[in-house]
């Protein structure tokens, strides 16, 4: 029989739990899929005495996670803690300085020090493996790093926060403000213990950061990201969006372009027909696009101890057969420092104005729009309440730039009244 792969987890929380679990309830599977044993020699986590519901009997225990990845009776560092400094960092760079492989679910760990800790495993031929890291069961890692491996990538796109996605498609489904179904996922739990890196955009962000890496070959860049959380997202945005075909998503995008590397998770607008568009509550998608495959959706549970539990065994099967990839797809010393770009792509945009009851009011506004380059393809505008009505209007392709332009001017035509909105509306 073949030598058992000795694993050390690293946090035993939901994730480090439901590892747990796996091993136990699946040995004689895991054995004969990987063709060797897969075993946890020892754990490491705060309480020793906290209440699991699963028996840690039979492992090792170490309080200090450093501890533990310097054990000489693992091969796998498993590091499902969390946090980009601290612990996680100082137990993970131990864990390759000692010759363990690592296997990590902590996203903004690699998005901080991915490119160093790539480096320095690489060095002494050591892998780190991180799919559970984004997307939670969605295998986006290894579609990128293998089945897509004869690909030029053109785009990587997705929704890739959960709790995200559950806020606004709630807020459409049953009329509730962004701050109700806040306070609602809070409450359930739904978001971080700093909810600003859920509805932010940073959570999603750090994974972006990730895929962008191993789609164009370059450095993990996350202070490149452009991040726009939905704190700003109306429920009147949600429902006149919807009247005009679209659905409003927290989107990441990813693309190589002539003016550099664009990384941005913000708020757009995607057509309610689209896979995206009809992507609802805490589910992840993510959309890969490359020039002879063209595009692959894949869609998934994004969080939770089954799903990110599976994805880190993923990796660790793929260690016990004996599969060793750079942790971003080729040599992180081949990985190329890449130039953010300066500005998004053309789009055309959605615009909400509220347009004062004056004699030629659209007329002023479509001069504006005009004057700053910015066509109009479609409008729309609802009943007056009171002195306003709304105006709904969606743009051909124009940039970011002559949006603003617009908009800074629309103030001086006394006809529009508080602050329009600008949404863009992203081609799926």
């Amino acid at each position: 029989m073949s030598e058992p792969l000795r694993l050390g987890i690293a946090g035993l929380g939901t994730v480090g739990v439901g590892i747990v679990r796996i091993v136990q309830k699946h040995a004689q599977l895991l054995e004969l899929r990987a063709s060797r044993p897969v075993v946890i020699s020892a754990v490491s986590a705060r309480s020793k005495t906290k209440n699991r519901d699963v028996d840690l009997s039979d492992y090792a225990w170490e309080d200090d996670p450093v501890a533990l990845a310097k054990r000489a009776d693992i091969d796998v560092f498993i590091e499902v803690m969390g946090g980009h400094e601290g612990p996680a960092k100082d137990a993970t760079e131990a864990a390759i300085a000692s010759g363990k492989d690592v296997v990590s679910a902590n996203k903004a760990l690699l998005a901080h020090h991915g490119q160093n800790l790539a480096e320095a495993a690489e060095e002494l031929g050591r892998v780190i493996r991180f799919e559970a890291a984004v997307a939670g069961g969605i295998p986006v890692v290894k579609s990128l790093t293998e089945g897509l491996a004869g690909n030029e990538i053109t785009r990587v796109m997705g929704v890739m926060n959960g709790s995200c996605n559950y806020i606004l498609t709630r807020m459409e489904n049953d009329g509730m403000t962004y701050e109700e179904v806040f306070d609602a996922a809070n409450q359930l739990g739904f978001l971080e213990a700093d909810p600003e890196l859920d509805v932010g955009g940073i959570d999603a962000g750090h994974k972006l950061a990730l895929l962008a890496s191993i789609a164009f070959g370059t450095q993990v860049d996350f202070d490149a990201v452009v991040l726009e959380g939905i704190g700003s997202v109306t429920i009147e945005d949600i429902h006149q969006a919807s009247d005009m075909g679209y659905k409003i998503k927290l989107l990441g995008v990813a693309q190589m372009t002539g003016r550099g590397l664009e990384q941005r998770m913000s708020p757009c607008l995607v057509p309610d027909t689209s896979p995206l568009g009809q992507l609802q509550g805490g589910t992840n998608m993510v959309v890969l696009e490359g020039d002879s495959v063209e595009q692959v959706v894949l869609r998934g549970p994004g969080a939770g101890m089954g799903p990110t539990a599976s994805a880190v065994m993923g990796d660790v099967m793929d260690i016990a057969r004996g599969t060793r990839l750079s942790t971003f797809g080729q040599p992180a010393r081949t990985l190329k420092k890449a130039r953010a770009a300066t500005a998004a792509v053309s789009a055309p945009y959605y615009l909400r104005l509220q347009l004062l009851d004056k004699p030629g009011a659209l007329a002023k506004v479509a001069t504006v729009l005009g004057d700053a380059g910015v066509s109009i393809d479609r409008m729309r505008q609802y009943d007056h309440k009171d002195s306003t009505a709304p105006v709904l209007i969606v743009t051909h392709k124009t940039t970011q730039s002559a949006v603003k332009e617009a908009i800074a001017a629309f103030a001086s035509t006394a006809v529009v009244s508080g602050d329009p909105v600008a949404i863009r509306i992203e081609a799926v």
